[in-house]
């Protein structure tokens, strides 16, 4: 017989909430592309936000400062140098201002972003990469070794490529894999890199040597057809989003060293868009989002069993065409913020961010939910990791103010060449900079209280829903009674629960 009071684990994270941005802190007026291929079209740093975009005669991106939210001019410029539709675009995760893009016309590029607001359409990339023989749908860049990225495309290969070279145009990758015999269409590394698992159209999830090219592990498990796959971290598993046999959303764990059968198999629903996971290695938590619907599912990761602990889901009546994320340096620690989407929406033309929240009375920095995470600086150059060395990545703290701890000494600086200059100045300071915007904005926050009075005099409330709760209507809990209630209201049933929304949720707080 079932209980008819849920069991609750203790955790720190189990009334995270998804608050969305206000409508003057979302970017309106962006023509976001109709492709329907299945990518995020959508790359988040610090400092920029990129997204695929339409485009005639060819294949464009815009790229947005961070800060520069509101109407955007119909005329903002674009990069716009491939001839082809653009699939997929990534930022470097060690220079702010490097991006790199892959498109139909089977080729990769690299590009330079300026300081500088943008006034014209960037055209010429930095450098250019040819090797496939058909589209390139999916590139990734390595976790930890600066000037490596992984290419895949149609012709069923993935190319891995350094750029640490002074060639414009490289025709020759410095590997080629082709023991996959349909399209790929997931890539995932761990944490130093080592491993590359991949989930490919034949329905199977494989564990790749990434220098070797052989396949360590081949998964043939009938039950669950694979779209996307994800490492979870240093913790051994991995974590794929697909479809059962019944054609029902699925999410299913795996064990890192056998393949042959998941630890869990979750359906989800009867939906058919696509799942895409996220991972924050720092928290634990899985983040599920919806493709075609507004539903972002979250989860928190044990090492035990039952290893896949649901919390919570926040809804939203705004369907998601793609998505993109925050990397961790660039979060609002101050406002307890442990995770941030940037939702596509081009019903409206609309990039709405949320902002995942921890919610906690004090203002001060929280440790206990900020550890130390990989920063701006790579681990290793380029040739160490092709000369088979592994490292995991140079850690930072997120408290405002701090410096970067465990770093490595500066690798010996090449003879720039013209095209290149501009660019390693950029890598240099990248890393200040990103910690300086972290303190400016730490410093111009507003207090707590402040805010709510501000957001609670906004007319478009019905874009404030969270979980199906109206925020400011039902605060989420802050106090030990409060939490109580909450449960108490949660395991009775949706009838207290909407009482909570008719009625202010702190006037049932007597003690």
């Amino acid at each position: 017989m079932m209980s008819w009071h849920p069991q609750y684990r203790s955790s720190k994270f189990r009334h995270v909430y998804g608050k969305p941005a206000s409508k003057e802190k979302c970017y309106d007026c962006v023509p976001i592309t109709c492709s329907v291929h299945d990518n995020q079209f959508c790359a988040v740093n610090p400092h920029f936000i990129a997204v695929v975009t339409e485009c005639a005669g060819g294949g464009a991106f815009l790229v947005i400062p961070i800060h520069q939210t509101g109407k955007l001019d119909p005329h903002y410029p674009r990069v716009c140098g491939h001839r082809g539709n653009v699939l997929d675009i990534k930022w470097s995760p060690f220079d702010d201002f490097v991006i790199a893009s892959c498109s139909e016309d089977a080729t990769v590029k690299i590009w330079d972003i300026p300081k500088h607001l943008l006034t014209r359409n960037i055209t010429s990339a930095r450098k250019e990469l040819l090797g496939h023989a058909r589209r390139v749908g999916l590139i990734e860049w390595h976790p930890t070794a600066s000037n490596i990225i992984f290419s895949t495309g149609y012709d069923y290969k993935i190319m891995i490529w350094n750029l640490d070279t002074k060639e414009p145009v490289i025709q020759n990758p410095v590997k080629t894999i082709s023991s996959h015999r349909d399209v790929i269409l997931s890539m995932s590394f761990n944490t130093d890199g080592s491993l590359l698992a991949t989930a490919c159209r034949d329905r199977k999830i494989r564990l790749v040597d990434p220098r070797s090219g052989a396949i360590l592990q081949e998964a043939s498990y009938k039950n669950h057809r694979v779209n996307k796959v994800l490492f979870l971290g240093n913790m051994k598993k991995l974590l794929s989003t697909g479809t059962s046999r019944w054609n029902n959303r699925q999410i299913a764990l795996w064990e890192q060293g056998d393949l042959s059968v998941p630890l869990v198999e979750e359906d989800l629903d009867g939906s058919s868009g696509l799942l895409f996971p996220f991972y924050d290695s720092d928290t634990h938590m899985l983040y599920v989002v919806s493709k075609g619907d507004g539903n972002i599912r979250y989860y928190e990761i044990s090492a035990e069993k039952p290893y896949l602990n649901y919390l919570m889901e926040y809804r939203s009546h705004l369907p998601q065409k793609g998505i993109g994320i925050m990397p961790k340096r660039g979060l609002d620690v101050s406002a307890c913020e442990i995770f941030r989407f940037y939702k596509l929406i081009p019903g409206k033309s609309l990039i709405e961010p949320v902002s995942m929240i921890v919610p906690r009375q004090s203002e001060s920095y929280q440790e206990d939910i900020y550890p130390m995470t990989a920063g701006a600086q790579p681990a290793l150059t380029a040739q160490e990791w092709l000369n088979g060395i592994n490292k995991g990545p140079v850690l930072v703290s997120l408290r405002p103010g701090s410096e970067i701890l465990n770093s490595l000494p500066q690798f010996p600086e090449k003879e720039p060449s013209p095209l290149s200059t501009e660019s390693n100045w950029y890598q240099g300071s990248t890393e200040r900079t990103a910690m300086k915007e972290i303190q400016k904005q730490s410093g111009i926050q507003e207090k707590r209280g402040q805010k709510k009075v501000e957001e609670r005099s906004q007319g478009d409330r019905q874009m404030q829903l969270s979980n199906g709760f109206d925020l400011f209507e039902c605060p989420p809990p802050k106090t030990e009674n409060e939490v109580w209630l909450w449960e108490s209201m949660w395991a009775w049933g949706e009838n207290y629960i909407q009482l909570a929304k008719c009625a202010n949720f702190r006037c049932f707080v007597w003690a």
